[in-house]
């Protein structure tokens, strides 16, 4: 696989500044073992700047959990723009984290416009995608993935995608203790690859598309053995150093 693992931690409403500072610490201590892996941490805005400071001149890249869906700075309060966390030294954004779209409302064409400002602010947006229980109890996962992704491809072209990233997350395997089993993820990977390839084919081939669902050092290692799955999106352990170190050398092991 040509494609290089990337493993985001997405910390969500967690930590604090001497927590965050060790945590940080234990990664950086880590890397080494891990040399051909690409590493991010998504911190809570409050401390953005505090773990970019950390990370300045390290390979661990930072990312927020959101951005607003406005392209200029103006008056919406309580909103982040994008050129902020940027100038604060993020990387990446995520945009369409499933709980924002299941308890703040985030719409498909809301998720598309974010993706669109927060890459007019040289940010990569790590999209993402996944379908509730009930959707796959129907048998409409599919469905989800396709109106989701194609939001974005609607919005912003295929272009866009090479220069950002996909997170599959299974809703109902989020915090949960339920994983996708790896011929889930799989299946899931290869649909949204396939959209992509229906309207380019080197994009679709170049883009990494990450699992984010209850992924720990115990079942890392069968997920990213996927052809399609290129690292991972994780919650929970990400807020240990030695579980989040433990799944990027599952990743590790993958690209020897």
């Amino acid at each position: 696989m040509s494609r290089s693992y990337f493993v985001a931690g997405n910390w969500k409403m967690n930590g604090s500044r001497d927590a965050n500072r060790t945590l940080v610490q234990g990664i950086l201590d880590g890397l080494g073992s891990v040399p051909a892996v690409q590493l991010a941490v998504c911190p809570p805005q409050v401390f953005v700047d505090a773990v970019a400071q950390q990370c300045k001149g390290t390979r661990l890249a930072v990312g927020a959990q959101d951005v607003c869906d406005q392209a200029a700075p103006g008056a919406y309060t309580g909103e982040t723009h994008a050129g902020m966390v940027h100038e604060l030294g993020c990387r990446y954004t995520l945009v369409g984290h499933s709980e924002r779209r299941s308890l703040y409302g985030d719409t498909d064409a809301r998720v598309a416009e974010k993706f669109r400002v927060a890459q007019l602010s040289a940010l990569v947006p790590i999209l993402c995608v996944g379908e509730q229980l009930a959707d796959r109890d129907a048998g409409r996962t599919e469905a989800v993935l396709a109106e989701q992704l194609g939001a974005v491809l609607e919005h912003c072209g295929v272009g866009a995608f090479a220069e950002a990233v996909i997170a599959y997350e299974p809703v109902w395997a989020i915090g949960t203790g339920r994983t996708a089993s790896p011929e889930q993820a799989q299946e899931a990977h290869a649909f949204l690859r396939g959209k992509l390839r229906e309207h380019d084919a080197k994009i679709a081939d170049s883009v990494q598309i990450l699992y984010g669902g209850s992924v720990k050092p115990s079942n890392a290692g069968e997920l990213f053995a996927c052809d399609d799955v290129d690292g991972g999106l994780i919650g929970g352990a990400s807020l240990k150093s030695a579980d989040f170190l433990g799944i990027c050398e599952a990743a590790q092991r993958q690209s020897s």
